[in-house]
């Protein structure tokens, strides 16, 4: 924004006080062409903002799902199992998913152990939430085995196992499928060279005034692109990013308060 300042700064002075141009100068009709691009930049940017703002709205309700899934799998199984260890066992796993999925998406290096059992160790050399869903899924398959869950309740119980790995997916879709480079380096040209033209025809009918003018048109342009780059991955670090923590620490404070 300094140098747009300087740089609007420099053109002014170029037209009006070394080759003193006046507004009869053809240079001063540009102002014509900033008004037929600047329609077809708004259209360009105000799709740029949707497209983001959908692949960010849609993490939220797959997170939103995965809160819900959750409940209702520590729900049934609080009333389907009867011994204490077992209750347990799913007390610990179903919300260290929904932690394993948050470092998943956000590349976050870890290699937590669920359990005081060394055999049961996340590697984080493989997919890590696959682990954990097997885990889940072992368990489940391990009570039906021993009688402690019937036929219908497995297959009750199958779907919301199955639903983690969906969310899984959907989530990995949008961290994997960024927008096309070629697209939002295209926006980012136009703007560029929108905004470096703008001073060449302001000058003429705001004077010096055209400074401060130039650098709010480009702080309000660079400032949509900027906030479309940051919202399309909504699985990050930045501050306009899903709290993804956040929500993984509510999962396991509601599925400990259920079981």
């Amino acid at each position: 924004m300094i140098f747009m300042g300087l740089y609007t700064y420099g053109v002014g002075y170029l037209e009006l006080e070394y080759w003193q141009l006046s507004e009869k100068s053809h240079l001063a009709n540009i102002t014509v062409m900033h008004g037929m691009l600047g329609f077809v930049i708004s259209l360009l940017l105000v799709f740029r903002t949707n497209t983001a703002y959908d692949r960010w709205w849609e993490g939220r309700k797959l997170w939103g799902a995965l809160v819900n899934n959750s409940r209702n799998l520590a729900i049934k199984l609080a009333v389907i199992l009867k011994e204490k260890h077992d209750r347990d066992y799913f007390r610990k796993t179903i919300p260290s998913y929904a932690s394993i999925l948050g470092k998943h998406l956000t590349n976050v290096e870890t290699s937590k152990q669920l359990f005081d059992d060394d055999s049961m160790e996340i590697d984080h050399k493989k997919h890590r939430p696959n682990q954990v869903a097997k885990m889940i899924f072992q368990k489940v398959n391990d009570l039906y085995d021993q009688k402690k869950i019937t036929g219908d309740q497995l297959i009750v119980l199958n779907a919301e196992v199955q639903s983690f790995t969906d969310i899984c997916g959907a989530c990995e879709r949008i961290k994997n499928t960024p927008i096309p480079y070629s697209y939002s380096a295209f926006i980012k040209k136009f703007i560029f060279f929108y905004v470096m033209t703008l001073p060449f025809g302001y000058v003429f009918s705001l004077g010096y005034y055209a400074v401060p003018v130039v650098i709010f048109v480009f702080y309000v342009l660079a400032s949509l692109e900027l906030i479309a780059e940051e919202i399309e991955d909504p699985f990050g670090l930045d501050a306009n990013d899903l709290p993804i923590e956040k929500i993984a620490s509510n999962i396991k404070k509601h599925v400990e308060e259920i079981i």
